[in-house]
């Protein structure tokens, strides 16, 4: 299977009927690395943690990194991380750019 960059800044409407498996897989990394945990009521361990704010940038990426790739080991185990790229914009935000190689 081909590899997919899924990034936290492309769109986040959601396809309540994605038309193929490869589609609903990248619309759930893209839910899973865009959600903070503690956001989802009834399932408050989905998503990555929000304790990167103010860290320094290295260990903000670091940090982020493990969060990303324990998070989709555990919620969506049919991919699997091959990098993960971020782009920070002026105000020092974080965007994470995952590439992942779909497991079928």
């Amino acid at each position: 299977m081909a590899n997919y960059i899924i990034s936290t800044d492309q769109n986040l409407a959601i396809n309540f009927e994605p038309e193929t498996v490869v589609e609903e897989i990248i619309q759930n990394v893209r839910c899973l690395i865009s959600t903070l945990k503690w956001q989802i009521p009834l399932a408050r361990d989905i998503g990555i943690s929000g304790d990167v704010v103010d860290m320094p940038i290295l260990q903000a990426k670091a940090k982020l990194s493990q969060e990303i790739i324990q998070c989709l080991k555990k919620y969506e185990p049919r991919v699997q991380v091959q990098k993960i790229d971020f782009e920070a914009d002026v105000s020092g935000k974080l965007i994470p750019k995952v590439e992942v190689k779909i497991l079928e």
